[in-house]
């Protein structure tokens, strides 16, 4: 027993790797291969769009001038009173408010809505396939018996099934017309994660052409967006769930993690074990389709790590997270800037530390090699996380970004004590990923418990329910859109 439990530990911390494994080899073979990399260098740069992060001492300098601006800025407006929702305690701590946007009250809507009250799921999802033909993703994985392929109700029916948490023969037992074999081989032979996904994106690109979802931008030329996770509790034995007595009690369970932009698109979603940190899946979701471009992302303190921010502004994204106890977070400065030069200036709000731009310059060129990676899409971001984040917290990568993300994270808090509408803006955009929660908890009947115990299956579970989900979503587009 107690070799085994070493054993464990050992792979989780890097030190014992397993060649044939998919989540426990070494942190290189999921990185691009290092003679590749010392080869095809200048291509492999150019292709992951770092020109510009190339010149080590030039980034950091632009950010070095980058964060004295906010210091001065950020502290000036809190001197001379201009910020009024910041206030500094004598020991120090401050402390930052936002108070909430104006709600727009909609009148006269009621005439747009259909006299019926509702429209039922089957309807729904039958108009948005005449305009999408979404079904057509769902495309035959096993080619043993030339079958005829199933009914579009069957389709219709296996979606309703899985995504609205009832039981497959239950479908077919309360359902007209539909055949239980029928039915059965539709959900085993067609329904994949990537059939799935597929339809999925479909409808994303259809909804994307429309004008109506445009209105809730608040930028023509940014997209913001927001991330979130939900513990749903596993109802079955299950590799992929963990103990969590806040949510499941004695039970176990996962967390279904979201992604949502400003105009209520659902653009990804995945299952992940309860008992890991959603920071690591925050960029598997930025990088998943074409359709949503992220300018900037917002998540809850859950999905912000330091390491996230430095690898987020390398792959040209900003972001912006709502941190817990912002006033208690560290924040930095460049060698030469000391903590008593602030304080002669009698800022309100000035640095904790100093960033090791030395550990930073010595490792920026496997720094750049991590992030081609994951632009590149050689290797999904959140398994180079989870492995590298495995590792002691003295491995030189980790260490390195780490201390690039300081930098990165300062300026973002230092700007968001500054901004009131960015500050607004984040808290609007998290609330749409919330509400995007509970509209789950509408779609499912009943309980959301899995009833699958793979984590593929219950991949394709939650992205069948976010099929549904969409398709309502694009049925009221196109509703109002015929109305207006």
């Amino acid at each position: 027993m107690l070799l085994f439990g070493k054993i464990a530990e050992a792979i989780r911390a890097g030190i014992l790797n397993l060649e044939h494994s998919y989540k426990y080899r070494t942190l290189e073979d999921y990185l691009i291969a290092r003679s590749a990399w010392d080869d095809e260098k200048n291509t492999l740069i150019e292709h992951a769009g770092l020109q510009d992060a190339r010149n080590c001492p030039k980034v950091l300098t632009e950010l070095q001038g980058r964060l004295e601006q906010y210091y001065q800025l950020t502290n000036g407006r809190i001197l001379d009173g201009s910020n009024e929702f910041v206030s500094v305690k004598s020991d120090g701590a401050y402390s930052v408010q936002t108070p909430p946007l104006a709600e727009k009250v909609a009148s006269g809507l009621s005439e747009y809505f259909p006299e019926t009250k509702f429209i039922s799921l089957l309807e729904i999802l039958s108009t948005i396939n005449q305009v999408t033909d979404f079904l057509s993703e769902f495309k035959r994985s096993k080619l043993k018996y030339n079958l005829a392929r199933p009914s579009e109700r069957s389709f219709f029916a296996g979606l309703l099934g899985l995504g609205c948490g009832i039981v497959i023969k239950r479908i077919a037992q309360i359902s007209n017309l539909i055949d239980e074999s029928e039915l059965e081989r539709a959900v085993n032979w067609h329904f994949s994660f990537e059939n799935v996904e597929a339809a999925n994106d479909r409808i994303l690109a259809f909804m994307d052409k429309l004008e109506l979802p445009s209105l809730y931008l608040q930028d023509s030329e940014w997209r913001h967006t927001s991330s979130d996770g939900q513990k749903v509790e596993v109802a079955v034995p299950s590799l992929n769930a963990n103990y969590s007595f806040k949510y499941f009690g004695q039970g176990k369970g996962v967390s279904v993690y979201c992604f949502i932009d400003e105009r209520h698109f659902l653009f990804h979603s995945t299952v992940i074990s309860s008992a890991e940190r959603e920071a690591a899946y925050v960029i598997d979701g930025l990088m998943h389709n074409d359709v949503v471009k992220s300018d900037i992302h917002s998540t809850d303190t859950h999905g912000y790590t330091e390491v996230i921010f430095g690898a987020t502004h390398l792959l040209g994204f900003t972001f912006a997270p709502r941190i817990k106890s912002l006033g208690g977070q560290r924040l930095y400065t460049f060698p030469g800037n000391t903590k008593k030069l602030y304080k002669e200036e009698e800022f309100p709000i000035f640095p904790d530390g100093v960033i090791n731009t030395q550990l930073i310059a010595e490792n920026w060129d496997e720094i750049l090699r991590f992030i081609a990676t994951i632009r590149l899409k050689e290797t999904p971001a959140s398994q180079l996380f989870r492995r590298l984040n495995s590792y002691s917290k003295t491995h030189p990568l980790w260490e390195a970004l780490k201390e690039f993300g300081k930098v990165v994270k300062s300026i973002f808090i230092l700007n968001y004590i500054e901004d009131l509408n960015l500050r607004q803006a984040i808290e609007k955009q998290l609330n749409k990923i919330e509400s995007a929660q509970k509209f789950s908890n509408a779609v499912a009947f009943g309980s959301q418990e899995f009833r699958q115990a793979d984590r593929e299956e219950q991949n394709i579970v939650v992205a069948c329910r976010r099929l549904i989900k969409k398709a309502i979503i694009c049925w009221n587009y196109l509703y109002f859109h015929r109305g207006l």
